[in-house]
């Protein structure tokens, strides 16, 4: 019997008709048990069944992982980003890898904009001293009045530019591989942006290249009132730069919703002027159903074009 592992934190297999197509068909699955990102180990020990399928979250996906399931044919992320995939140790052993790019990216554009806005009127710290019995006339700033700085111009990056541009804000890029560049936005070398933008976005991919892409150099590159927001990779943020530069006001606020270690429990908690969620970037309804149907759907094709299950 064919096994199918699905590594994600949750799962809507219920309502899922590619996944329901794949159990008519006799295949099997097993789901994580931790309801978490799982580590090396623990996804060596879901797949250790004789899996041949994996609907993959962000778990470390390595050589090591791949030798440890030799059955193992296709890949589907469920999500975008690659940088957990050891994408030429899968070449090798000749594991298809699929994903799902378009899918998240509304969900996380609408997300980043969220904290565009909370941060430029400060909702999070008004809201606080209501509750404690204060009533602030805090003065915000106009996200029309701003320059918007998008490092990335992927699926999420060009939405990201969109939303902004019908907020009437100035929107700068920098991407060096952009193929597609919504009209009025600016493509400008990194220093450049970091110079001259009032809030800049992470939308791009993780690598080696990229590690601690923002760190104490560019965060002294900044404005002062600087905004600073990554929805995309924890790695591409060195953290303790970032709360160095936000104790001494080297920029004025930050929102992160992925960090290096997660769950997170480090310093920048204690900080009063950053926005901190649980990596929920593509966790709205509509688009997580979308995501999880792709990622099935991708996983059932692949399967399909491997011989393991039949197209009728």
């Amino acid at each position: 019997m064919n096994t199918l592992v699905i590594s994600t934190s949750s799962f809507d297999i219920d309502n899922n008709p590619p996944l329901q197509q794949l159990l008519q068909k006799g295949m099997r699955i097993i789901t994580n048990p931790h309801k978490r990102k799982l580590t090396e180990d623990e996804i060596i020990a879901l797949l250790s069944d004789g899996a041949t399928g994996l609907i993959a979250g962000i778990e470390p996906l390595t050589k090591r992982v791949f030798q440890s399931a030799p059955h193992l044919k296709v890949i589907s992320r469920c999500g975008a980003g690659m940088d957990s995939v050891d994408l030429a140790a899968a070449k090798n052993r000749g594991i298809q890898v699929l994903n799902t790019p378009e899918a998240p990216a509304q969900a996380v554009a609408e997300l980043t904009l969220g904290y565009i806005l909370s941060l430029l009127r400060q909702i999070n710290p008004i809201d606080r001293a209501v509750r404690n019995g204060e009533w602030p006339r805090t003065q915000g700033r106009l996200l029309a009045a701003q320059t918007v700085g998008v490092i990335g111009l992927g699926h999420i990056g060009r939405r990201v530019a969109r939303l902004c541009q019908a907020f009437e804000a100035t929107v700068v890029a920098h991407d060096p591989f952009a193929t597609q560049i919504p009209d009025g936005v600016t493509l400008m070398p990194l220093q450049q942006l970091l110079g001259s933008a009032d809030i800049i976005t992470l939308h791009t991919p993780y690598s080696a290249d990229t590690h601690h892409m923002l760190d104490a150099d560019t965060f002294a590159a900044m404005k002062p009132e600087a905004i600073v927001i990554n929805a995309a990779r924890g790695g591409l943020v060195d953290e303790n730069a970032l709360l160095a530069a936000l104790q001494s006001s080297k920029i004025s606020a930050a929102a992160l919703d992925v960090f290096e270690q997660e769950p997170y429990h480090g310093p920048l908690i204690e900080s009063g002027n950053i926005i901190l969620t649980s990596h929920v970037g593509s966790l709205a309804r509509e688009s997580r159903q979308r995501m999880e149907i792709e990622a099935a759907e991708n996983l059932l094709q692949g399967l399909i074009e491997s011989g393991l299950i039949n197209n009728g």
